[in-house]
C-alpha cells in the first residue's frame, strides 16, 4: 500500500505547483492596445518579451522607425520588445521598445491580483502604462 503513495504525492505536489508557474509573468500576453501577441520568458539571467504575431493589419511588418538606419528592415515579428527584467520586489524591471516610436524606456511589469498584466514605460518620473492580457 506505502508503494502507490509515494506517486500519488508527487502527483499532489507537481499538481500543486503548476498554478504556482502559471501566475508569473512568463507566457504570452495580449497588448493593452490590443496590436500584437508577445512571448515573456527567459532570456540568460533576465526575462524578455518577443513579438510572435502583429494583429494589427495597418501596422507596418518591419521596424521602420527604429532609430538605426541598419534595424529598419528587421521584421517586427520576432523583436524583442521586454528586455533585461529583473525581480524587484513584487515588480520586474528592465527595458521596453516601442515599435511605434522607435524608442526604448525603462520599464517595470507587475502581475495583477486579476490575473493581467500592468505594464509601464518611464522616462525619468513620468510613467504610461497598458494592461496587458494573458492568452493561454
Amino acid at each position: 500500500m506505502s508503494r502507490s503513495i509515494g506517486p500519488l504525492l508527487l502527483l499532489a505536489f507537481a499538481g500543486a505547483s503548476a498554478p504556482a508557474v502559471a501566475a508569473g509573468v512568463q507566457g504570452r500576453w495580449l497588448t493593452g492596445d490590443r496590436n500584437a501577441l508577445v512571448e515573456i520568458g527567459p532570456c540568460g539571467a533576465a526575462l524578455c518579451g518577443k513579438v510572435l504575431r502583429v494583429l494589427d493589419p495597418k501596422a507596418p511588418a518591419l521596424d521602420v522607425n527604429n532609430p538605426a538606419p541598419r534595424l529598419r528592415t528587421r521584421p517586427i515579428v520576432g523583436i524583442d520588445v521586454l528586455s533585461g527584467f529583473k525581480p524587484s520586489g513584487n515588480e520586474w524591471r528592465g527595458q521596453i521598445y516601442d515599435p511605434k516610436g522607435g524608442k526604448t524606456y525603462k520599464s517595470v511589469i507587475r502581475l495583477n491580483p486579476n490575473g493581467t498584466l500592468n505594464v509601464k514605460g518611464c522616462i525619468f518620473f513620468l510613467c504610461r502604462g497598458q494592461t496587458w492580457t494573458r492568452v493561454r
